[in-house]
C-alpha cells in the first residue's frame, strides 16, 4: 500500500456496527475478490472486495473475515483468514502479511491460515443457527459474473441446507452509507490530494495542451502524495466532448475558446474523492460561458442548501429539477411554454441536464445507499449538477463532496476554487503578460 497506516479503530467500529445487527447465534463469512486473469500470464490489478475491506482494512488477496459473536469460545468470535506466507512466492510477488501485521491493520487478534480454515469453519457453522452470506447488492451493479462470495454462498447452501440464511448486503447497505468520523477523516485526505492536483493543473492548462497531458499531471500529483491513484477513470473533456458523461478517451487537443470539464478524484486508503470543475482553456470565460457556468453554480448551491437529513434522493432530485427549469428559461434554453407543457415523465430540463444530482460516496465511488429512504446524518454525497448544450457544443458540471450532519451538510471541498473569479485568478496568476494584456485573452470578449 502507498498510504500511511490507517487507524484500526475504523475497522473495529465497523465490525461492531455489523455484529450489533446480526441475529442471535448467527455467523457471517466474507471473502476477498478474485484475482482475475487478463491475457497471457497477466492478471488484472487486484481490487479488494469493498465489504471485506470495510470490515478489516486488509488489501491482500485470498482473505476472509468470519464473525460469530455468540461463539462459545471468545477467541473465535472474530477471525481473520489469510493465505500462509510462502518464501518462494514472495520472491516473485512480494511479501505477504504476517499475523502480527494483519492484527495491527485490522484490530482482529485471531488470525488463522486459509489452508486450515476448513477444519475450523465447519464446527462453527454446526454451532450456529443462521448464516449471513454476502452478495453484491449495489443498485448500479451490471455484471452477472459469479464472484467468490457468490460461489462460496452457493457452496454453503448446498452443504448446510438446514440452516437459515440472511443477506449481509442488506445490513451493509444501511451501515456503509453512514460514515463514522474516522472514515470521513480518511476521505478528507483523499480530497486534500485531489485539491492539490486541481490547483496544479490550473497553472498547466493552455491552448494546444492534450487532454492526456492534463490527466498525467493529475495522476503524478496523486502518486506523489501517497494516493493509490485515480478513484475512477478520470474524465478530461474539452469542448463538445464535455457533453459525454463518461468520456475517458482523453486524447484530443484543448483549443482556444473552449471549456474543459475535468471529473477526477484521488483514492487514499481505499476511500475516494470525486471532484468536477469546468474551466476555460485560455484562462478566461467568455460572457456566455460565464453566464452558463454561474447558472450551474447556482444549481450546485441550491442543491447544497436542500440536501439535509430527512429528504430522499428522489424528492431532492425533483426539487433541483424544478430550479433547473427556472435557470434554463433565464438562459434561453427553454421557454415557459416548454415547461408548462412538459411530459412529467420526461421533464423539459432533462434535455440539458440528463443525469442525477448526487450519489453516495465512500469506499466505492458510487457507494452503497438507498435512493428512497430518508437521508441520515453521517452520509457523504456528491453534489454535481451539469448543463449540456448541444447547440453550443458546451458542457459544464460542478461537483463537490458533502458530509451530512444533523443541521445540514458540511462541504468537504469548500477550499477548492469554484467561482469564475477564483478560477480565472489562479489560471492567469502564472501566465506571462504580453503587450499589456494577458496571453490567450481573446475569448474574454466573446459572447
Amino acid at each position: 500500500m502507498k498510504h500511511l497506516p490507517l487507524d484500526p479503530e475504523i475497522f473495529i467500529q465497523n465490525r461492531q456496527r455489523f455484529t450489533k445487527e446480526m441475529k442471535s447465534n448467527s455467523i457471517a463469512v466474507f471473502n476477498s475478490n478474485d484475482e482475475v486473469p487478463a491475457n497471457g500470464d497477466r492478471l488484472y490489478t487486484f481490487i479488494q472486495n469493498s465489504d471485506l475491506y470495510w470490515l478489516c482494512g486488509i488489501e491482500q488477496e485470498d482473505t476472509m473475515v468470519v464473525l460469530f459473536p455468540d461463539n462459545p469460545d471468545p477467541k473465535y468470535r472474530e477471525v481473520l483468514v489469510l493465505t500462509r506466507p510462502n518464501e518462494l512466492k514472495e520472491k516473485w510477488d512480494g511479501k505477504r502479511l504476517r499475523a502480527n501485521e494483519a492484527t495491527a491493520i485490522s484490530g482482529i487478534k485471531t488470525i488463522i491460515w486459509l489452508d486450515v480454515l476448513e477444519a475450523q469453519l465447519q464446527p462453527w457453522i454446526h454451532l450456529a443457527d443462521v448464516i449471513y452470506i454476502n452478495t453484491n447488492e449495489n443498485d448500479r451493479k451490471s455484471s452477472t459474473l459469479p464472484t467468490r462470495d457468490y460461489r462460496f454462498s452457493k457452496e454453503l447452501m448446498d452443504r448446510y441446507p438446514a440452516h437459515k440464511y440472511e443477506r449481509s448486503a442488506k445490513v451493509l447497505k444501511k451501515l456503509r452509507a453512514v460514515k463514522t468520523e474516522q472514515e470521513v477523516e480518511v476521505m478528507k485526505e483523499a480530497i486534500a490530494i485531489t485539491e492539490k492536483a486541481f490547483r496544479r493543473v490550473l497553472g498547466f492548462i493552455k491552448p494546444g495542451v492534450k487532454e492526456y497531458e492534463i490527466e498525467a499531471e493529475i495522476v503524478h500529483e496523486f502518486l506523489r502524495n501517497r494516493s493509490k491513484g485515480e478513484a475512477y477513470g478520470s474524465i478530461i473533456a474539452s469542448g463538445d466532448r464535455a457533453r459525454t458523461l463518461h468520456y475517458i478517451s482523453n486524447n484530443e487537443e484543448c483549443k482556444d475558446g473552449e471549456l474543459i470539464l475535468m471529473d477526477f478524484g484521488a483514492n487514499y486508503g481505499n476511500y475516494n474523492a470525486d471532484l468536477t470543475r469546468t474551466v476555460p482553456v485560455n484562462g478566461r470565460f467568455s460572457a456566455r460561458q460565464k453566464e452558463v457556468y454561474n447558472a450551474c453554480l447556482h444549481l450546485h448551491n441550491f442543491a447544497k442548501d436542500i440536501l439535509k437529513p430527512g429528504i430522499n434522493l428522489i424528492d431532492y432530485t425533483e426539487q433541483v429539477g424544478e430550479e433547473a427549469s427556472k435557470q434554463f428559461i433565464k438562459l434561453g434554453l427553454l421557454s415557459k411554454a416548454d415547461v408548462k407543457n412538459e411530459d412529467r415523465d420526461n421533464r423539459a430540463y432533462r434535455k440539458y441536464l440528463y443525469h442525477g444530482i448526487s450519489h453516495h460516496l465512500g469506499i466505492d465511488v458510487h457507494d452503497l445507499g438507498s435512493r428512497v429512504e430518508p437521508i441520515k446524518e453521517g452520509m457523504v454525497f456528491t453534489i454535481e449538477p451539469g448543463i449540456y448544450i448541444e447547440e453550443e457544443q458546451m458542457g459544464i458540471r460542478i461537483e463537490n463532496n458533502v458530509w451530512i450532519t444533523k443541521n445540514g451538510n458540511k462541504d468537504l471541498m469548500k477550499s477548492i476554487p469554484i467561482t469564475v473569479e477564483e478560477i480565472e485568478g489562479l489560471m492567469n496568476a502564472s501566465r506571462p503578460v504580453l503587450n499589456g494584456e494577458l496571453r490567450n485573452n481573446k475569448a474574454s470578449s466573446m459572447s
